[in-house]
């Protein structure tokens, strides 16, 4: 399907959890005002191959594999575990003034196993492309750093731009 922005998000990670490789790929189309629209995710790990389709009607609404998700209901953006990317998406979306926390919850899909979770989350903006973040009751947290495209540049533990 083509969406207004047709933006894309398109990428491949590996990585080691708990002692378990996997390698991830996704595809993620956004519509205007850098809102989910739909995302496939491909997990293989030593025990297969996995995949999941999430499809949003853009007001917060979602699939996952063709079944309505009332769990995710009022979401708007997707948080990949295998992406350092995907933050940048209510980064991008919402216009934080210096100071302001917000609260940006997301659909959330595991690297292992592909599967669906609402996450909660905020966001504080620093400054110029630097951001508080936490998740999971502020279990996580992180300073993310951002360059002027709004594109990842540090995420710490998690990924950091090659020089």
């Amino acid at each position: 399907m083509v969406y207004p922005s047709d933006r894309r998000l398109r990428g491949h990670t590996t990585a080691v959890e708990d002692g378990r490789p996997y390698a991830v790929s996704y595809d993620i189309r956004l519509a205007d005002g850098w809102r989910t629209r739909e995302v496939h995710v491909s997990s293989e790990t030593v025990t297969g191959r996995r995949s999941t389709v999430l499809v949003s009607d853009g007001a917060g609404r979602w699939t996952v594999d063709g079944v309505p998700a009332p769990h995710l209901d009022g979401l708007v953006d997707v948080d990949l575990e295998a992406s350092a990317c995907t933050n940048m998406l209510p980064v991008h979306r919402l216009a934080l003034p210096d100071g302001e926390v917000t609260a940006a919850p997301a659909v959330y899909v595991r690297a292992l196993d592909v599967s669906v979770a609402r996450l909660d989350q905020t966001y504080r903006r620093r400054g110029p492309g630097t951001f508080d973040y936490s998740s999971e009751g502020g279990a996580f947290r992180a300073v993310l750093e951002y360059d002027a495209a709004g594109l990842v540049l540090d995420y710490p533990g998690i990924a950091r731009r090659a020089a």
